[in-house]
């Protein structure tokens, strides 16, 4: 599935859901998950079209090393919806090491 529509800049600050830490903006990129807990929100059916209507927790699950993209956090939502995220050069690495 293809990207078909793209609202703003997707990287606003956030508070988390599931530690309520206050997440800035990330300078260069899109956030998309909390750098210190590593939860996600379900908000996309394909990633930045903010049609998705579950908007559940999306709990980290895995993290693996890809070739291109580096370390790679896979996300899954209680509906069962999964998503890959690239690790951010902020989140809390000892939480991404205790992943794998």
């Amino acid at each position: 599935m293809k990207r078909t529509n793209f609202y703003g800049t997707g990287n606003d600050s956030f508070t988390c859901e599931n530690c309520c830490c206050v997440v800035p903006k990330l300078a260069g990129s899109y956030r998309n998950h909390c750098p210190r807990c590593l939860h996600s929100k379900h908000v996309d059916v394909v990633a930045g079209d903010r049609l998705a209507t579950c908007h559940g927790l999306m709990r980290p699950v895995s993290v693996e090393q890809d070739s291109k993209k580096g370390w790679v956090i896979t996300h899954e939502c209680h509906c069962g919806h999964t998503r890959r995220n690239k690790v951010a050069e902020d989140d809390d690495f000892d939480v991404v090491v205790a992943l794998s």
